[in-house]
């Protein structure tokens, strides 16, 4: 993501959904092209490579499996390899893939704002200028969870008990600097609580988040829904709310229970520094078609996330502001690795 110039319209920590243009040629240009015939699409490879820099069974796992079949679905690719090397919000796996994938055309990085978040909380020193994007996928809303026995009702209750202690309330989440990390501290910042005495205990998985909840380790959860969907289905977990500005998933709004807070979390697939412009032309146009497939659709109804499809320049921007909203957030919300 060299040269990235700063973004002054779309706004950071959210999404902007773009759609109907032919990817490959706003890869290269920034600008959507009229509709070419259509033509059958060209196979990337006959192997891919997927590098999910997560622990399995969390978001970024679920997402990198379910565009790998995508992918094969939409005759992109014979079959995909896929490789888990999780720690540290991903800076782990991106390190890993710098070293070994940096010119490798057929290997693809899946990564997002938890990463984003990651590096400006931990300053690595392999970063995310080390890579390239292809394009982002899909948001999804963060949900704030509990036991089924809590005692914490909702999150009025919760915002309550976190002025009166916030060393009680520990809270469980994906790792260090990511996005669960950041609406923490936006969170109890809102509910005029002090983040500095803040306690978040960092994983790298989503199971693990749910067995810090259902253990009494922490007293609520912060993920995606996918990830806390078949506890909140078999009761284990409680919903208490959603990082949304209006209630979704049949669960209430944070912010509409008094605590003005919201936060939307991204996720997308990346390429290494040294692929050719040509060829990352063409894996945009290539995922582009997978997340057209019925596989994909499904997955995203299935796990209810929303696409938010976006390539290219506005992309790049797009990250650039992230990064520096999630430094600023960073120093702002005194938040520690």
């Amino acid at each position: 993501m060299r040269n990235i110039k700063r973004r002054t319209i779309l706004g950071g920590l959210g999404v902007a959904t773009l759609s109907g243009i032919n990817a490959a040629v706003w890869a290269q240009t920034g600008k959507p092209a009229v509709a070419a015939k259509s033509k059958a699409p060209v196979k990337l490879a006959p192997k891919l490579r997927i590098v999910i820099p997560a622990n399995a069974g969390g978001g970024w796992d679920q997402t990198g499996r379910a565009l790998g079949a995508a992918l094969v679905g939409a005759g992109m690719a014979d079959e995909i390899e896929y490789e888990n090397k999780g720690g540290k919000g991903g800076t782990i796996g991106l390190a890993y893939y710098v070293e070994k994938y940096s010119n490798d055309a057929n290997a693809l990085l899946i990564g997002g704002m938890v990463m984003v978040g990651a590096v400006a909380l931990q300053k690595p020193a392999v970063d995310m200028s080390r890579i390239h994007s292809i394009a982002r996928l899909t948001s999804d809303y963060l949900v704030v969870v509990v036991a089924a026995n809590s005692p914490i009702r909702n999150v009025t209750d919760f915002a309550e008990r976190m002025r009166v202690n916030p060393k009680d309330m520990p809270i469980a989440g994906g790792s260090a600097g990511g996005v669960d990390h950041v609406f923490a501290g936006v969170f109890t910042r809102g509910s005029r609580s002090k983040p500095e005495e803040l306690v978040y205990l960092p994983f790298a998985g989503g199971a693990e988040v749910v067995q810090a909840v259902l253990s009494g380790k922490a007293a609520v959860g912060i993920s995606g829904y996918s990830e806390f969907s078949e506890q909140l289905a078999s009761g284990k977990l409680r919903a208490i709310g959603v990082s949304s500005k209006r209630s979704v998933f049949g669960i209430p709004a944070i912010r509409e229970q008094g605590v003005d807070v919201d936060m939307a979390n991204w996720r997308g697939v990346f390429t290494g520094q040294d692929v050719s412009p040509a060829r990352r032309a063409e894996m945009v146009e290539g995922v582009r078609l997978a997340t057209n497939h019925e596989s994909w659709q499904k997955v995203l109804k299935q796990n209810r996330w929303e696409s938010s499809w976006l390539a290219g320049p506005s992309l790049d921007s797009f990250i650039d502001f992230d990064l520096t909203t999630s430094r600023v957030m960073v120093h702002l919300l005194k938040l520690k690795t």
